[in-house]
């Protein structure tokens, strides 16, 4: 059973939920004595794990059957075998009552973004709504992924965070999902999933690509106040530019090195953060 939930967690992604998670507290942090909170403890296990399994467990479900055609789920990611789906669908209601527990111990705004989390990682998969399916709103429901970094950032400060920080995050998990569903779009097409790179066509989807990581660049170097680190976010854009530029490489590979750097800069940006909020040791 553990083996199972692991391979459904698509442990190469516990950052984008997690690192999420533990930077928006950064954020919002100011005391030392914030990261000794045992409200910070319990959020940092949810969101590295049970979220994990929440979100790609509901995916696999309800995704059974168009991702017959994707090589990736033998390659990267669990394939669902018919005799787990049962056991399956037993972890998405274990993991919806853990998630209901938590949320009666949670004050009325902490309870409204965690409820806005359950709400999009389901649906982004699930039927009636399935954003998934649904150009321009499958990338816009990967809003899922900042909601850990916004319930951090109140759960610490009792506010949220600036507008220009939300819309930078926007602009990155737009950009990372339409750059993830760009491979995608043959098996996509087939199985009669029209995201938006299947809507628009491949370069045109790299082109809105760059554009978004072009303006979370702009974003991160102004709120930085053009610190020397904050242009390595200059990385981001560069994916889709070199695919622009040389047609011939490789997305595939390209895209499963997005994981490394996203947790190489998120794990500099939650240090510096650390640094600027509470020590100021440099």
């Amino acid at each position: 059973m553990l083996s199972f939930l692991f391979k459904i967690s698509r442990f190469r992604f516990w950052i984008y939920t997690g690192g999420t998670y533990v930077v928006g507290y950064a954020l919002g942090a100011t005391l030392f004595s914030d990261f000794l909170r045992p409200e910070y403890y319990i959020y940092l296990i949810y969101f590295f794990l049970p979220a994990n399994i929440f979100i790609y467990g509901v995916n696999d479900y309800w995704d059974q059957d168009t991702d017959e055609l994707n090589p990736k789920k033998d390659e990267k990611e669990h394939r669902l075998k018919i005799r787990e789906k049962s056991k399956l669908l037993y972890t998405i209601y274990l993991l919806t009552g853990l998630s209901l527990i938590l949320m009666f111990f949670q004050n009325w705004g902490e309870r409204l973004i965690f409820a806005g989390f359950l709400f999009l990682s389901y649906f982004y998969s699930a039927p009636p709504l399935r954003f998934k399916e649904k150009p321009f709103l499958d990338f816009s429901s990967n809003l899922l992924y900042i909601m850990p970094g916004l319930f951090a950032y109140y759960l610490v400060a009792g506010v949220l965070p600036s507008g220009l920080i939300l819309l930078g995050a926007y602009f990155h998990i737009s950009a990372m999902h339409i750059f993830s569903a760009i491979p995608d779009i043959e098996y996509d097409s087939k199985s009669g999933i029209r995201t938006t790179p299947v809507a628009i066509g491949q370069k045109p989807a790299l082109i809105l690509t760059l554009f978004f990581w072009i303006l979370l660049s702009a974003i991160v170097i102004y709120l930085a106040q053009f610190h020397i680190l904050s242009f390595l976010v200059i990385l981001y854009p560069l994916f889709p530019l070199s695919l622009l530029l040389f047609p011939k490489l490789n997305i595939d590979k390209l895209y499963w090195y997005l994981p490394y750097l996203n947790t190489a800069l998120g794990g500099l940006l939650f240090l510096f953060l650390i640094n600027y909020q509470i020590f100021n040791w440099f």
